[in-house]
């Protein structure tokens, strides 16, 4: 038809870029509400009211819980590590009953005060004369003056974080085994008044915790390891009563510790 006057044709176009615009924001309205109700059926339970009344609102970040088919794996991997923690407590256990039987053995009980000491128990704490600390290791061995005879054995150094090792006044014979230097922990070896024969070990340098020593009243030989001389620590030293040769070490805590002649 013919052409309308540009009057006619300017109202028109605006109408109908209005139009557009407006069914433009419509259909983003509409989506967001597609998405928001989507986001509601998956939120396992109702928006809290401050949400729903939020209106300035730019970014709703929703993060989902930890799914129940995940919880028996998080469970489990818990219980994989209180169990690996328990298997190494029990193995450190077990090494410690293990050398405890290994005395028990070698040594001869009249009056059956080591009736007690079941290697079949897994834990040597239970047994008579023995003190463990909080974590269930060994740190005291009081079997002074007990009528006991027989010899000490090498897996006593397995006890590594024993601190008193008291055999006193007994009829241990033999000799005393150079893995005692690996008590590391130590603080009194209390051999005093056996039959403990042959040479001092040099390796009972190497206990740097060490502060009573005491080998007197047995059947000694040798020289005094000039090892112990780098023993700090070292407060009481008894080896009188031995036949003991050579010279006394005259440094380090012998500098201040009487010996027995």
């Amino acid at each position: 038809g013919p052409a309308r006057p540009l009057h006619y044709a300017l109202p028109l176009t605006f109408y109908h870029r209005t139009r557009r615009a407006i069914q433009k924001r419509e259909a983003s309205a509409a989506a967001a509400l597609d998405r928001s109700r989507h986001a509601a059926a998956s939120f396992p339970s109702p928006f809290p009211t401050c949400v729903r009344a939020a209106t300035q609102t730019n970014r709703v970040q929703i993060r989902r819980p930890i799914s129940p088919a995940r919880l028996p794996m998080a469970a489990g991997a818990l219980v994989l590590a209180l169990v690996a923690a328990l298997a190494v407590a029990l193995a450190g256990a077990n090494s410690e009953g293990d050398a405890l039987s290994a005395l028990r053995r070698s040594l001869r009980d009249p009056g059956g005060v080591l009736q007690s000491w079941d290697p079949t128990l897994v834990n040597p704490c239970t047994w008579f004369h023995v003190t463990c600390d909080r974590d269930n290791r060994v740190t005291r061995l009081d079997l002074g003056n007990l009528n006991l005879s027989g010899h000490l054995v090498p897996e006593l150094g397995k006890l590594e974080h024993l601190q008193y090792l008291e055999l006193y006044k007994n009829n241990i014979e033999g000799t005393i085994p150079s893995e005692l230097g690996d008590l590391k922990n130590l603080i009194s070896l209390d051999l005093y008044k056996n039959n403990v024969s042959g040479t001092i070990p040099p390796t009972l340098g190497k206990l740097k915790s060490l502060v009573f020593l005491r080998l007197n009243g047995n059947r000694l030989t040798g020289p005094i390891p000039r090892e112990l001389a780098g023993i700090s620590s070292l407060k009481v030293v008894d080896v009188s009563g031995n036949n003991l040769c050579g010279t006394i070490p005259t440094t380090g805590p012998f500098e201040h510790i009487p010996l027995s002649k």
